[in-house]
């Protein structure tokens, strides 16, 4: 079954602005988790609302709502390769008992696993990068259809979660929906029980909060619930959410935090700044200068995680040409407005070398350069200047309709002879 195409609620979303999101939140009794998801469903957004299910031990109170509420809904399970055989036949038994009739598994790329995670322990060393791969990544295009997706977060699973609302506005202006936000363990135990619902098989061995098999073990007497999930390591939630209490991320505010600009919005950036001195063995979703690369070139290319490429003023992208295919993003800076070495650099990428993955400047980008640096090949934009971001949000971006230096075999400058060019 193919994935549903449907075009956002725009008239509901605006509806929602309008009343307010602390107003919303203060419509529903804290328990009433039915008349949450029932409200969502038929007045906040109506058809434009999804839900994304881990199908692990809380899974089935919330799914066995949304089949009161409307069983049709579509309902996304990540189906990253790594689950417990136990998780893949629960789901399979919660879509026959509950008649969920639009239950999608949603896989990784196949090409990112190969390159990033061949041998499947990437989790091991590296356990952001592989919930990237095998979590945010594929999940962003789904919800990016919807203008709203329900969670099953609480309340009490962890302390960054402790002030979860009934409805957040994230940083994109959609909406997540938590109808069990108030649930305590003991009411999801309680629901389960009164409504005799199906328990997830491991739940009776001691696995309170399931998730992929390598990082989830045996929850103690007495600890968090969520203590099972990567155990030992500092790492709570796997990226796919924002939390309330601004932990992660405020979605209240996290627009104005998000300063990558790609894809007419200003996103989440999942690369870190470089920090000297790292190894090259341990370098994961940063961009590592040229000088750097190229003075540890094969440990940087025996590396399995995602890298980008830093290139400064003066540095030839020629160098590494051949190895440009290892990077997942060139990020080439502006260190200042007049300095336009950056653009020629960005031309040679997309002209002569063909590189085809993204391309951002960084620096002193300002409103004036964006125009001509399109020109030139860039897809993405760091921009931390505030009037720069603001044109870009209203899109308000000066035009260029008047250059001198071509870009490619189709642009003619103004004043020339087109018939007298050389065609190299």
């Amino acid at each position: 079954m193919g994935l549903p195409k449907l075009a956002p609620a725009q008239a509901a979303h605006d509806k929602l602005k309008a009343l307010g999101i602390l107003a919303l939140n203060g419509m529903f009794d804290e328990m009433d988790a039915a008349g949450v998801l029932r409200y969502a469903v038929s007045d906040v957004l109506p058809g434009d609302l999804a839900i994304v299910s881990s199908f692990g031990a809380d899974s089935a109170v919330l799914l066995h709502i949304v089949a009161q509420v409307d069983p049709s809904m579509p309902v996304y399970f990540l189906e990253t390769g790594k689950h417990f055989p136990e998780t893949l036949a629960y789901v399979e038994t919660l879509k026959k008992q509950f008649g969920l009739i639009n239950v999608h598994a949603i896989h990784p790329s196949a090409d990112d696993v190969a390159r990033f995670d061949p041998n499947g322990n990437l989790w091991e060393s590296d356990p952001d990068s592989c919930c990237h791969i095998r979590k945010t990544e594929p999940l962003e295009p789904v919800t990016e259809q919807y203008g709203g997706w329900v969670t099953g977060r609480k309340r009490y699973q962890t302390r960054e979660r402790g002030v979860l609302p009934h409805f957040e506005l994230t940083s994109d202006d959609r909406i997540k929906v938590n109808p069990l936000a108030y649930f305590s363990d003991a009411d999801v135990i309680e629901y389960r029980q009164k409504h005799n619902l199906p328990e997830h098989p491991l739940y009776a061995k001691g696995y309170k909060s399931i998730g992929c098999a390598p990082c989830t073990s045996i929850v103690a007497e007495g600890e968090d619930p969520r203590a099972g999930r990567w155990r030992g390591l500092n790492k709570k939630e796997c990226g796919i959410h924002y939390d309330f209490s601004g932990a992660i991320a405020n979605p209240m505010t996290a627009a104005s935090r998000h300063t990558l600009w790609k894809d007419g919005a200003f996103i989440q950036d999942p690369f870190k700044d470089w920090v000297e001195g790292t190894k090259a063995s341990e370098a994961r979703y940063v961009h590592v200068p040229l000088p750097e690369f190229l003075a540890n070139r094969a440990d940087y290319l025996a590396n399995p995680h995602p890298l980008g490429l830093l290139v400064s003023p003066g540095e030839k992208i020629e160098e590494v040409a051949d190895d440009l295919a290892r990077f997942a993003s060139v990020a080439i800076k502006f260190p200042a407005f007049t300095d336009g070495r950056g653009y020629s650099t960005a031309r040679l990428l997309v002209e002569r070398f063909k590189y085809a993955g993204e391309i951002r400047a960084i620096g002193d980008v300002l409103q004036d350069q964006i125009p001509h640096m399109r020109r030139c090949g860039f897809n993405a934009l760091v921009v931390t200047h505030e009037p720069t971001r603001q044109a870009l949000i209203e899109n308000r971006l000066p035009e260029m309709a008047l250059f001198y230096q071509p870009v490619g075999v189709a642009e003619v400058p103004v004043g020339t002879r087109p018939f007298l060019r050389r065609v190299s």
